[in-house]
């Protein structure tokens, strides 16, 4: 035993004296002590099964959503091998240079030699090029992070420096441009608060999302380094196809898409309704969001980046009325726009989370505003930890 507390304690395995046949081997070599994977020594379909289990136990303590609306979890098409993005950190002192993750609890950086195998490949691949480049300079201790992601097009770097000599890396970095393998963009980031400066090659990611007649072909979407984009992205498109299902759209449907990022469901869902109104509070990705507006030829959709709760109080329900609204708000939930929403009067909310805590509480919230849960999906985003997305149908009773 570990601690204690009120309601349970917390322990730690001396001795496991009896598998369990739902027990798995782990594949990577540091699993256990990163602080990233939880789940690896249990078998992918007993992972689904938990996961949904967890889920509508949280639902039901949090927000007395009825376990009989919750489904089965949707799987990954992968359970390796999956993440877009993945941001690295980077340690350097006497023992050398270490790229990898923390450990758990800590801020020590666990070496990842063979790179990260829910990673995808190519991740692994330009990590292992910019560990030997790296190994190379010598303020590379002033480097304290390396964020990597993939797209249909090619793979971006951005390296995270907290030095003097910015000018340095950069003609170093340059230099070592032939080393790079597959990375199709190079950025360095001075400061956590400034946007990621370009070195060389492509300056956005991209991705596609498949439009309401698969005829039409898909959207093509992309986002700058930095900005937010689901890390798993077939988990992407299968959470777009269960909006689709659950919203039911018409085509007469004015729809309010609530945190919407780059326009990831913004854009493909603007052949099903008649109009889209986008909010985000982040100035990058509504920039993406109205270049993918353009380069989609989309004329419905409108974007405005705002504050949410600010640009909800903003919005007259009686001159621009909402038959529904999408929301995928951060981890922290949407409690302080609740009643925003609610004053909107949609027929239907559709709720994107990661996090289901916050969404019990807020499906309670929505409850107290007379919105019932008609159907829960949790959806497997990542495999191997514990973390679960969700799409969630809230209809007005």
């Amino acid at each position: 035993i570990t601690s204690q507390k009120k309601s349970y304690c917390t322990a730690e395995i001396v001795e496991i004296i009896q598998p369990s046949p739902d027990r798995d081997i782990p594949v990577c070599e540091i699993y256990g002590v990163c602080g990233g994977c939880s789940w690896q020594h249990v078998q992918y379909p007993v992972q689904l099964q938990q996961k949904r289990q967890i889920f509508a136990d949280t639902l039901w303590r949090g927000g007395r959503v009825d376990g009989s609306l919750i489904s089965d979890t949707v799987a990954s098409p992968l359970a390796y091998d999956y993440r877009s993005r993945v941001r690295f950190k980077v340690s350097a002192d006497r023992g050398g240079l270490r790229i990898g993750f923390h450990r758990n609890s800590t801020h020590v950086v666990e070496n990842a030699l063979n790179g990260c195998p829910v990673a995808k490949p190519v991740i692994n691949e330009i990590l292992n090029c910019l560990r030997s480049v790296l190994q190379g300079y010598a303020g590379v201790g002033f480097i304290d992070q390396i964020s990597i992601d993939s797209g249909e097009q090619g793979a971006v770097a951005v390296v995270h420096y907290s030095g003097k000599d910015l000018s340095g890396l950069k003609s170093y970095l340059i230099g070592s441009s032939s080393k790079l393998g597959p990375c199709t963009g190079l950025f360095i980031q001075a400061n956590r608060k400034t946007e990621p400066e370009k070195l060389w090659g492509s300056a956005e990611i991209s991705y596609c999302m498949p439009g309401r007649n698969p005829d039409q072909g898909s959207c093509v979407l992309t986002y700058l380094p930095g900005g937010f984009a689901q890390v798993n992205q077939a988990q992407n498109v299968a959470l777009l196809s269960i909006i689709r299902r659950l919203g039911d759209f018409r085509p007469a449907d004015r729809l309010l898409d609530l945190y919407c990022g780059n326009g990831n469901f913004s854009i493909p869902l603007a052949d099903d309704v008649a109009s889209v109104y986008g909010i985000e509070g982040s100035e990058g990705s509504i920039r993406s969001a109205n270049s993918n507006k353009i380069r989609n030829n989309i004329s419905n959709v409108n974007f405005v980046c705002a504050d949410a709760k600010v640009a909800l109080r903003r919005l007259d329900p009686d001159a621009t009325p909402f038959d529904v609204i999408l929301l995928d708000p951060p981890r922290t939930g949407a409690g302080d726009v609740v009643p925003e929403i609610a004053r909107l009067n949609p027929s239907r909310i559709i709720y994107v989370s990661c996090d289901p805590s916050t969404l019990a509480r807020d499906c309670g919230l929505l409850a107290g505003h007379g919105y019932g849960v008609v159907e829960s999906v949790p959806l497997d985003m990542f495999p191997q930890t514990y973390h679960l997305e969700s799409v969630t149908l809230l209809n007005k009773k």
